[in-house]
């Protein structure tokens, strides 16, 4: 008697028992293993091809917390995903794993086949390289990887027609922008990348969530109390613009200040990546930059925020170690970063040098509550790349009601700059060269977490872009979707990682 979907469904460690006995009993058994968001008629006959090489067909199912296709995915949660599989006569048990990848699932359900699709039979065309280690897992066991050779279908095409899984004015943006720009072309204009040498400057800030339980008013004053629950370090700054572009940039050098009073030097070592080179400079009047965020736990609301800086200017004495160091290696860079927060580390001297020797220069100049109207991305007379967004740049402009567009191009002659890029959170982005005029691209997720960060990580791995004059419309695109991803992490937490990247660039151009 064949058993219902439901019975079907099992835990990896419970199902590794059961396929204990059947091979005892001599029974082959085979696995495969994905997301199968949206099931269709390529994955029937992938099981059923994958079913002839055995006795048992076994599915692990990729949980929603490990489905890195970006934002809105996936549509079908794992439970869901799991009951369509079980249904399926050719499907004799389903799982629903537990690890990111299937390697792990392998080792304890020790397949003597583990299928995949033809897609994935050239591993140049994982995008997250692990198909070669679930080979290795499953031939370290005695096994061997099958291909099938079925007809094959896209569930991210699918969804993407016949879905709404991105809001209206993207969904409208990408039928366009697919004409003209594939998954692949943009994936591989992120990986040639990687041969960018880039120095990374900026003030180093140290980002602190408290997370705490609201207990309701103080009865003796007008406050609200508070119970402590936890709190996390983040690498922030010019410290987490450092870590997203070492993610793309094989090669990153890093120039910031630290305060010695409070220099947090072996928390910032041990989170930078290790292809980052940092070089630190050292004042003695002040400690690190700290901006301890008060965040109420259960929806993520901040209530306020404490910052422990001295945004004096850097002292003569370590402003002149810093212009040697650069005067020094300045040549070397295909690319400048600055994200300048306007906390004391970039003065004047240091600007001009920026301005004057670097080969190509991407600028930040964040309008921030310790520096309203006081930094602003003028004060650089030079750029080649600026990155700012809306009231930053009006603030530049000193005008409040005057195009958008008009500012930009104003901007762009002042600063004698080939591109500007304009952050307008829930409207999208503006991406501009005098050549290619002006590409308005929306928000391609609603989803938000947390938008601490988020501008950071679109400069971070929109500049490299721009230095390698890739087109406005695809730095555009790319910026967004980095946005995107940025805003589903908690704070500074986790850098935008390239396979994640690649994985949603698929999802989103299918």
């Amino acid at each position: 008697m064949t058993p219902t979907p439901e019975r079907k469904i099992t835990s990896v460690d419970d199902l590794a028992v059961t396929l204990q006995a059947l091979r005892a009993q001599g029974k082959r058994v085979v696995q495969c293993h994905g997301v199968f968001d949206l099931l269709h008629p390529g994955h029937i006959r992938h099981f059923e091809a994958a079913r002839a090489e055995g006795d048992v067909l076994v599915v692990t199912v990729t949980p929603d917390r490990f489905v890195n296709k970006g934002p809105g995915r996936p549509v079908f949660n794992q439970r869901l995903r799991a009951e369509s599989i079980a249904a399926l006569q050719s499907v004799d048990y389903v799982a629903i794993n537990e690890w990111p990848t299937a390697i792990e699932a392998i080792r304890r359900l020790e397949p003597a086949v583990y299928a995949k699709g033809s897609d994935y039979a050239d591993a140049g065309d994982d995008l997250t390289g692990k198909i070669v280690e679930e080979r290795r897992a499953v031939e370290e066991l005695g096994g061997r990887i099958h291909f099938t050779t079925e007809i094959t279908f896209s569930s991210s095409g699918l969804l993407n027609v016949h879905f709404d899984v991105y809001p209206e004015e993207a969904q409208s943006f990408l039928r366009d922008f697919r004409r003209r720009h594939s998954s692949d072309e943009v994936i591989g204009l992120l990986k040639e990348l990687k041969g960018l040498r880039v120095l990374v400057i900026g003030d180093t800030i140290i980002d602190e969530y408290h997370y705490v339980q609201s207990l309701g008013k103080s009865p003796k004053e007008l406050l609200v109390t508070t119970r402590f629950l936890r709190d996390e370090q983040f690498a922030g700054g010019i410290l987490a613009c450092a870590n997203h572009v070492a993610g793309f940039c094989d090669r990153v050098d890093l120039v910031t200040c630290l305060g010695t009073q409070d220099s947090r030097e072996e928390f910032i070592r041990s989170h930078l990546k290790d292809n980052i080179a940092p070089a630190f400079f050292y004042r003695d009047d002040t400690g690190t930059v700290v901006k301890r965020r008060y965040v109420e736990q259960a929806f993520l609301s901040k209530m306020f925020e404490v910052s422990f800086l001295d945004d004096t200017d850097l002292p003569e004495a370590v402003s002149r170690q810093v212009e040697r160091h650069l005067a020094r290696v300045l040549s070397g860079y295909d690319l400048v970063l600055v994200a300048d927060y306007g906390h004391g580390f970039l003065g004047r001297d240091l600007i001009g040098l920026l301005a004057a020797e670097a080969r190509y220069l991407a600028v930040n100049a964040q309008t921030n509550s310790a520096n309203t109207g006081f930094n602003l991305v003028t004060k650089y007379p030079r750029a080649d790349y600026v990155c700012i967004d809306e009231p930053e740049v009006r603030l530049a402009a000193q005008d409040r009601r005057t195009g958008l567009e008009e500012i930009m191009r104003d901007l762009a002659k002042d600063l004698a700059c080939r591109r500007i890029a304009i952050t307008r959170g829930h409207n999208g982005c503006i991406a501009y060269t005098e050549h290619e005029g002006f590409h308005h691209v929306p928000v391609l997720s609603r989803e938000i977490v947390d938008r601490v960060g988020a501008g950071d990580a679109y400069l971070s791995v929109t500049a490299p872009c721009a230095a390698a004059g890739y087109p406005a419309e695809v730095i555009g695109f790319i910026g967004n979707a980095v946005g995107a991803l940025a805003v589903r992490i908690i704070g500074n937490r986790t850098p935008v990682e390239p396979v994640p990247l690649f994985k949603f660039v698929t999802a989103l151009l299918k």
